[in-house]
């Protein structure tokens, strides 16, 4: 059972994330605002979605599913730092949709990074080492 839930939170994600890469790479107004907002239009958008196109990426494979996960959780955490310190929960009257997508991919980043907290382990030692 464990394998699936961690399963089903790395494909939601990375579909969550190849989704929004749409709007960062063809300059959606809203990503252009969001970025320019923030000082960083244009390399902010284009790097941002080139990380998020690499978490996606190894979400999707089970071996690198971990890897993933950890990259992603540090992306969605400095969008929703974003959100918290600097554009607000509502983004040009979007209703807090956007903020609401970045809480709703870090928990599921956080499911798979939990289920694999052996796996994590072993990483941490294989580093020190």
């Amino acid at each position: 059972m464990k394998y699936y839930i961690e399963r089903i939170s790395s494909v939601a994600t990375a579909v969550i994330l190849l989704q929004t890469l749409f709007f960062k790479f063809t300059a959606a107004p809203e990503s252009v605002y969001i970025f320019s907002e923030l000082g960083v239009e244009p390399y902010g958008r284009i790097g941002t979605g080139v990380l998020e196109l690499i978490a996606a990426g190894l979400l999707l494979v089970k071996r690198t599913s971990l890897i993933g996960g950890i990259l992603g959780l540090g992306i969605i955490s400095g969008a929703i730092l974003s959100h918290l310190f600097f554009l607000g929960i509502e983004v040009q009257h979007d209703g807090g949709l956007l903020f609401g997508m970045a809480v709703l991919v870090f928990i599921l980043l956080a499911i798979n990074v939990i289920l694999q907290k052996e796996k994590l382990a072993d990483l941490i030692r294989s580093v020190r080492n």
